[in-house]
């Protein structure tokens, strides 16, 4: 058993500490807001992922995992201090690391003992020299340290299980033996596991999201073709997919990603390659496409209802991916936007994300299921491919509606099917003509 101290409860710091301790050490999660730390105490989670709150509940209970807002407390005992703060996007684009500058000149005043401090967050590439730079000039007592860079490869809606089933462990640092030290944490887990130096483990992190946004980016540029074309496609993809230099994973043409990650990782790379001389021309159009996908959604139903004024557009969807309450960066919001921006009013439904939509969307009606939010719609948009959507009663759905228009947004259903039952549909890349019928 290991002491460990995690700094940060969202979902890398909560799902690391609760997943460590699951493994047998004590663990304490460090955060300065005591209501939140109070309430994970009474096993109340300040985020919503599916079987996070099931081992937050068992570690806390078997004494292996516990919650302070005291620096002293949590830095007392610990071996391993793990940071797992904030790094949002700046106003260029760039990370910004205050909070990890903070965290380290606050361990730095209080280290007591030898630890290995190990950056969970997503850093750009110098960041561990700089944290240990940071904290040999604040630090009071002559105590040796090292800094190792585990960057994190956590989905949101599946993070516990990515946690304990991970493709790979990456650590870099100066000190290998700091490295090793941190990989016998991970040993339980039977991964591979690759170290290397600090700054090579950053620029994994920023170069494995990079390529995934890419990966998205470049089907929905396919999609965009294939309508032009007449082709599908999902088609497509499953013949790309096939391949298996290339795979399944990441070809679902749709509105484009979103979320923590992806976004604040490719702004924040183009951005460091930017200002080191370099010209990041695909990270930029990756960028670009994802957020003309948003704008084409607007644009087809323009094509298909003239205007939106005084019309009612119903939203099923609103997190940036299922399995999750997080609305950062989801496209929902500038499609929702847009549309009220033109005149419409929005209804909408998620299953778990609307207390957090509410905090950032006005003048929407929030409704209890999503026969309510088709009731008198002139148009439905599914944004999110929530399980409970692709088994929806369609035909009720239909019978509902003002107009039956329906844009699929993840391509979840049939077009023929959905034709049958009266509505004009749109999906992405599906390749049909302007009175929705195939080319």
């Amino acid at each position: 058993m290991k002491n460990i101290c995690v700094i940060g409860v969202g979902y890398v710091g909560l799902v690391t500490g609760a997943c460590l301790a699951d493994l047998g050490n004590k663990v304490i999660c460090l955060n300065r807001d005591k209501q939140k730390m109070e309430n994970l105490k009474k096993g109340i989670l300040p985020i919503f992922e599916p079987g996070l709150e099931e081992i937050v509940r068992r570690n806390y209970e078997a004494g292996r995992l516990d919650f302070t807002i005291s620096y002293d407390e949590a830095l007392r005992d610990a071996e391993f201090i793990f940071i797992a703060v904030g790094t949002p996007s700046g106003s260029e684009g760039e990370a910004d690391l205050s909070h990890v500058t903070q965290c380290a000149e606050d361990i730095a005043k209080r280290l007591i003992r030898p630890v290995i401090i190990v950056n969970k967050s997503t850093v750009p590439i110098g960041t561990g020299d700089w944290v240990a730079d940071i904290i040999n000039e604040h630090k009071i007592n002559d105590v040796e340290f090292f800094v190792v860079s585990n960057p994190e490869f956590l989905r949101e809606g599946s993070a516990v299980y990515d946690f304990m089933n991970p493709d790979r462990i990456v650590l870099g640092s100066t000190n290998r033996q700091a490295a090793e030290k941190v990989a016998e944490l991970y040993a339980p887990l039977q991964a591979p596991t690759i170290i290397t130096d600090l700054r090579t483990a950053e620029m994994i992190k920023y170069a494995s999201n990079c390529f995934l946004a890419t990966k998205i980016s470049f089907i929905n540029e396919m999609a965009n073709i294939c309508e032009a074309l007449g082709a599908d496609v999902k088609e497509v993809a499953l013949g790309m997919g096939s391949d298996k230099r290339i795979g399944h994973a990441f070809l679902g043409a749709g509105v484009g990603w979103g979320g923590s990650c992806f976004p604040k990782d490719v702004k924040a790379l183009a951005h460091i390659a930017a200002t080191h001389g370099c010209h990041p021309q695909m990270l930029r159009a990756v960028m670009e496409i994802n957020y003309d996908q948003r704008k084409r959604v607007i644009q087809k139903l323009r094509e298909i209802l003239g205007n939106f004024r005084g019309k009612t557009i119903g939203i099923l969807g609103l997190s940036f991916k299922p399995n999750t309450d997080d609305m950062r960066d989801a496209p929902s919001i500038e499609i929702i936007h847009m549309l009220q921006h033109e005149g419409a009013q929005v209804k909408a439904y998620d299953p778990v994300a609307m207390n957090n939509a509410r905090k950032i969307l006005n003048n929407v009606t929030y409704c209890d299921n999503p026969y309510e939010v088709a009731e008198g719609a002139d148009a439905l948009i599914l944004v999110t491919e929530w399980n409970e959507f692709k088994q929806l009663d369609m035909a009720r759905i239909a019978r509902s509606m003002r107009q039956r228009v329906l844009f699929d947004g993840r391509n979840i259903y049939e077009p023929e099917k959905m034709r049958e039952l009266g509505f004009i549909y749109r999906g992405v890349g599906r390749g049909y003509n302007a009175n929705g019928q195939p080319l």
